[in-house]
């Protein structure tokens, strides 16, 4: 109990992969946004390395409030609400049926 005080930095990361691992077993080794498979041998950082997202922010942080996702399908800024997927989704399927086909 005192390693938490004497090099809480290390204290940290043993936490982080306790969680990734109680996580892998509850969820697999998939995204839980994009559903691709994640990479646990990667640096930590990594884009395709795995990290622990909180389903609702701000509420307890007990397993089942806590997802398992890329690093880069949890980026900081992106928004991720209904509203926003929706309106992407949109935009894609405009681009791809709004261009001509060519015609041999």
């Amino acid at each position: 109990m005192i390693a938490r005080y004497l090099n809480p930095w290390k204290h940290k990361r043993e936490e982080e992969q306790r969680r990734i691992a109680m996580l892998r077993s509850r969820d697999g080794d998939t995204c839980s946004r994009c559903r691709r498979p994640l990479r646990f041998d990667l640096t930590p950082g990594h884009d395709n390395g795995p990290t622990v997202e909180q389903v609702a922010p701000g509420a307890a942080e007990d397993l089942a409030n806590l997802l398992l996702t890329h690093r880069r399908c949890h980026a900081e800024g992106v928004d991720h609400t209904p509203e926003v997927q929706e309106r992407v989704r949109r935009k894609n399927e405009a681009e791809l049926f709004g261009k001509e086909r060519k015609r041999a």
